[in-house]
């Protein structure tokens, strides 16, 4: 059944704020102060750093490439806008504070009211997730987008862990398929040190769904069953350096794209393939990590497929500024930033029932 038939018989999407009009004056970069974690010190119980996404925004902001003035706020996604790819019963799980802490890896958010950990802890991960949404959107209408924060690989429909509470990249990649006449194949490309499980098992048998996983072999989660989504599957060893990691990289990026032309490349970049990094298990050089992020918006740009860039992983302090070094990079190279926007989106795929958007009536004025 086509997109136009589903609205035909009363199967429209639900009406969400997350795909409002954004002025192309504001750069396709989704932030919002909300991303970060701080209670009490309890975030600190976790090797990941729950206030990187501030610095890298800050790092940027110092630089003079982003300004309050030129980025997306990002929004929280609402209970409806998680249901798009989250069972009822997962949703309701989360109000136990005994589950969030499993999932997120803190065990005295076990002790808390949920309140406070719906407040303190979901909340932030749920605006990140709204970012993703929004930057998805963003990415086919500009060419490429990046959320600042997202990347919850390790979540998906019915079941969260490994600080990955909400499925993000699934529901990204479902709000384009409801919603955006055009969009009907995506790839994944995910970087990240550790297997991106959660996104494998909602696409296991979903045809438009292409997954290229880059990780180390050794590290959680080694999920068996997931590793059956994977289309390109790329293993490493402990302690892999620069040299054979972008070989690969770049490799099965031409590979993957000679393969497969999509209408969208979701890329999972992830720095904890970062030399020292407590969980990744891979020695891979800051200067490593700019050149694989540039590698991937290279092969991709050069195709004319968009981008949406998540940052998911990455548990050391200076993770954030190798993000915003290689940011600016992309930048500097021409593959983002206002001039690479030029001729971008008069083609692209168009948000069902609107010329360009979600029309304003059909979208929610509160947060």
């Amino acid at each position: 059944m086509s997109k136009e038939e589903n609205i035909e018989v009363g199967k429209r999407p639900h009406k969400t704020e997350l795909y409002v009009d954004i002025p192309r004056t504001r750069l396709p970069i989704v932030y919002h102060p909300a991303y970060n974690i701080t209670f009490l010190g309890i975030e600190k119980l976790h090797p990941f750093d729950s206030g990187k996404w501030g610095k890298v925004i800050g790092f940027l902001k110092e630089e003079q490439f982003v300004s309050d003035d030129t980025m997306v706020l990002a929004l929280e996604a609402t209970e409806e806008d998680l249901q798009v790819a989250h069972t009822k019963r997962y949703l309701s799980r989360l109000k136990l504070s005994l589950i969030v802490a499993g999932i997120t890896e803190i065990p005295p958010l076990m002790f808390l009211p949920n309140f406070l950990v719906q407040r303190r802890v979901l909340r932030p991960l749920r605006t990140q997730t709204g970012g993703t949404i929004m930057a998805g959107k963003l990415a086919i209408e500009r060419g490429w987008a990046i959320n600042i924060g997202g990347g919850f690989h390790h979540c998906s429909g019915d079941k969260g862990g490994g600080f990955c509470a909400y499925a993000d990249i699934t529901l990204a990649i479902k709000f384009l398929f409801e919603r955006v006449e055009g969009v009907a194949t995506v790839t994944i490309i995910d970087l990240d040190a550790h297997q991106g499980n959660g996104h494998e098992r909602d696409f296991m048998d979903d045809g438009r769904v292409f997954i290229m996983d880059v990780y180390n072999r050794y590290i959680y989660p080694r999920d068996g069953y997931a590793k059956q989504a994977i289309k390109r599957k790329v293993e490493l060893d402990w302690g892999t350096q620069d040299s054979e990691y972008l070989q690969k990289v770049e490799l099965h990026m031409e590979g993957t794209l000679n393969e497969v032309h999509p209408d969208l490349v979701v890329y999972n970049a992830g720095t904890d393939i970062l030399d020292g990094d407590p969980l990744g298990g891979l020695s891979i050089s800051p200067q490593g990590i700019v050149a694989r992020d540039e590698i991937v918006f290279r092969a991709a740009r050069r195709r004319g497929i968009p981008v949406l860039m998540v940052t998911s992983g990455g548990y050391q302090k200076k993770t954030a500024r190798i993000i915003a070094d290689s940011i600016l990079n992309l930048h500097r190279q021409g593959l983002i930033g206002p001039e690479a926007l030029e001729g971008e989106g008069s083609s692209a795929p168009q948000p069902i029932g609107s010329q360009s958007s979600v029309s304003v009536s059909s979208v929610r004025t509160s947060v």
